[in-house]
């Protein structure tokens, strides 16, 4: 049987949590969306990416997929809206079969996993800085205090979708084991 929970909290710096979440154990799915602060309707873009990711994998469309058409979503929604700034989100989700996991992510949204008393991230953020420590220009702990932390370099409704990067991994889950997803909130 698994068990999950959730948390989500406005923080310090904004006065609205654009972040969303989902979790349902009989369809095996659960994610965390982050609305893009800065652009418009970030909260919207986020419920979107949730219902409609939610929506396609209970029609049986795979993860990875599920999460692209999520991204047309938003783009088709923004245009109706006439937005000046593209409404945009970051998303991680997970499905577990069985004793098997699937994660995928666009964004800076993360996925850990818990194993032997140790939590390793699943996920490598879609970042400026990621980029440069990708590069070998950057330490992981100058990355933590730069400037440009928070630029994410690839969301959902503000990519173009044909350069749009769904990363995936996949992996065993075993008893005793624990998958975490977050939005940047947790780990700034």
């Amino acid at each position: 049987m698994l068990e999950f929970g959730h948390l989500t909290h406005v923080g310090l710096r904004r006065d609205l949590n654009e972040d969303t979440y989902y979790g349902d154990s009989e369809l095996g799915l659960w994610l965390v969306a982050d609305g893009m602060g800065g652009h418009a309707c970030g909260e919207v873009a986020s419920a979107l990416a949730r219902e409609t990711i939610v929506r396609e994998v209970r029609a049986g469309t795979p993860l990875a997929q599920a999460v692209r058409i999520a991204d047309e979503e938003i783009i088709k929604t923004s245009r109706r809206c006439n937005d000046t700034l593209p409404m945009g989100t970051t998303v991680v989700a997970a499905r577990v079969l069985g004793q098997r996991f699937e994660v995928a992510w666009v964004g800076d949204s993360r996925a850990y996993l818990w194993r032997d008393g140790r939590l390793a991230q699943l996920s490598q953020d879609h970042s400026y800085v990621q980029e440069l420590i990708a590069q070998g220009t950057l330490t992981s702990e100058q990355a933590r205090a730069h400037p440009h932390r928070n630029v994410v370099t690839q969301a959902l409704g503000v990519t173009d979708p044909v350069h749009l990067n769904v990363a995936t991994m996949q992996g065993e889950l075993k008893s005793g084991m624990q998958l975490l997803l977050c939005s940047d909130g947790l780990t700034e």
